[in-house]
C-alpha cells in the first residue's frame, strides 16, 4: 500500500492530505524507466569499450599476433625473393652461359597469374589489403621457384651430358697443321676469284695437296654426303648444341649421309671439285643457323703462338680460293 502524505500548514496549525494525480504518477513511472535504461545503455557501452570483457581482450590479442605473424611472413617472403632473384642471375650469366644455352626470359619467371576473380574471396574484410598482397607475392615466389627448379633441372642435364657436348663441339682444325702449306683465305668479305666481286666468305679455305685427309672436327651426324655444283664434293655434320660444319671442294668422300662420325675420323680427301680455282678445303662452322669465323674453334690442337700466326693469316684481305 502506498503511503499516504500530508503538508502541515502554519496559518491553521494542522496537517492536510496530500492529493496526487494520477497522470502524474505515470509520467513519473515513465521517466523513471527511461532514466534507467538509458543508463543501463550507457553502462553497456562503457563497459564494452573501456572495461573489455576477457573475451574482447583474447580476439584482440589474436588479431595483434595475427599482424605481427603476417609482417613476420612478408619479410621473409621478400628476403627469399631476393635469395631467389641471385640465383636467378646466376642461372642465366653462368651456367646457362657455360653450357651455352639460352638464358631464361624475365617475362617467363615472373609471369603474373589470369584471372580477375582469383583473389575475390579475400576481400571485404578489415585486413583484406594486407593478406591479398602477401597472397599474390607467395603465388608469383611459387611460380618463380619452380620455373628455377625445372632450369636447375635442365642444367643438372646438361652438366651429364658435358662430356658428350665438349666432344661434340667443332674444336680441331680439319686438316692437319703439319700438312697445310698454307691458310689461304679466312671469315670475311674477300674477292671471289672467279666471279671477280667481293662477297661474304663464310669460312676459311686451308691449301694443302690433293688427296690429303680432312677429318671431322667433332662427334656428330653426316645429313649430306653428295656433289654440289659450287662446293663440289661436301659433307655436311650436324653435331648438336647449335653446331654444323661444312667440308667443300673434296676430291673424293670417305663417309656417307646418316653415318655417326668422331672428332678425327677421315671423312674425306682435298680436292679441286666444285667451283675452285687449286686444291684446297673450305669449311664453316654454324652456330644456331648462322656461319660463325671457325678460327675461334681450333683450341683444340693449337698453341696460343700457332693461334695468332693464324689469325694475322686469316685477316688479309685477299682472295678467297672458292
Amino acid at each position: 500500500m502506498a503511503k499516504v502524505k500530508y503538508h502541515y500548514n502554519p496559518d491553521t496549525l494542522s496537517y492536510s492530505k496530500i492529493q496526487t494525480k494520477k497522470g502524474s504518477f505515470i509520467w513519473i513511472s515513465i521517466i523513471s524507466l527511461l532514466a534507467f535504461l538509458l543508463t543501463s545503455f550507457l553502462g553497456f557501452v562503457i563497459w564494452g569499450n573501456v572495461i573489455e570483457s576477457p573475451k574482447v581482450k583474447a580476439q584482440k590479442r589474436e588479431l595483434e599476433n595475427m599482424k605481427l605473424n603476417y609482417e613476420l611472413l612478408s619479410k621473409r617472403a621478400e628476403q627469399h625473393t631476393d635469395r631467389l632473384s641471385e640465383l636467378e642471375g646466376r642461372d642465366n650469366t653462368i651456367y646457362r652461359q657455360f653450357f651455352e644455352a639460352s638464358p631464361v626470359p624475365d617475362e617467363v619467371r615472373k609471369a603474373g597469374f589470369g584471372g580477375i576473380d582469383r583473389y575475390q574471396s579475400l576481400e571485404g574484410f578489415d585486413n583484406s589489403k594486407m593478406i591479398m598482397d602477401l597472397t599474390k607475392q607467395m603465388d608469383i615466389l611459387s611460380k618463380r621457384i619452380v620455373v628455377q627448379s625445372k632450369s636447375l633441372d635442365e642444367i643438372v642435364k646438361m652438366a651429364e651430358n658435358k662430356e658428350e657436348m665438349l666432344a661434340s663441339i667443332p674444336a680441331i682444325q680439319p686438316v692437319k697443321k703439319q700438312e697445310l702449306t698454307r691458310m689461304a683465305s679466312g671469315y670475311g668479305m674477300r674477292m671471289h676469284p672467279i666471279l671477280k666481286i667481293r662477297k661474304m666468305h663464310e669460312g676459311m679455305d686451308f691449301t694443302a695437296k690433293s688427296g690429303t685427309p680432312i677429318y671431322a672436327s667433332g662427334n656428330g651426324v653426316v645429313t649430306r654426303a653428295n656433289r654440289s655444283p659450287s662446293f663440289g664434293n661436301v659433307v655436311y655434320i650436324e653435331h648438336g648444341y647449335g653446331y654444323k660444319t661444312v667440308y667443300a671442294h673434296m676430291s673424293k668422300i670417305a663417309t656417307k649421309k646418316g653415318k655417326k662420325v668422331k672428332r678425327g675420323d677421315i671423312i674425306g680427301y682435298v680436292g679441286n671439285t666444285g667451283r675452285s680455282v687449286s686444291a684446297h678445303l673450305h669449311y664453316e662452322v654454324h652456330k644456331n643457323g648462322r656461319p660463325v669465323n671457325p678460327i675461334y674453334y681450333y683450341y683444340g690442337n693449337l698453341t696460343p703462338e700457332e693461334f695468332v700466326a693464324m689469325q694475322k693469316a686469316a685477316d688479309q684481305d685477299g682472295q678467297s680460293l672458292d
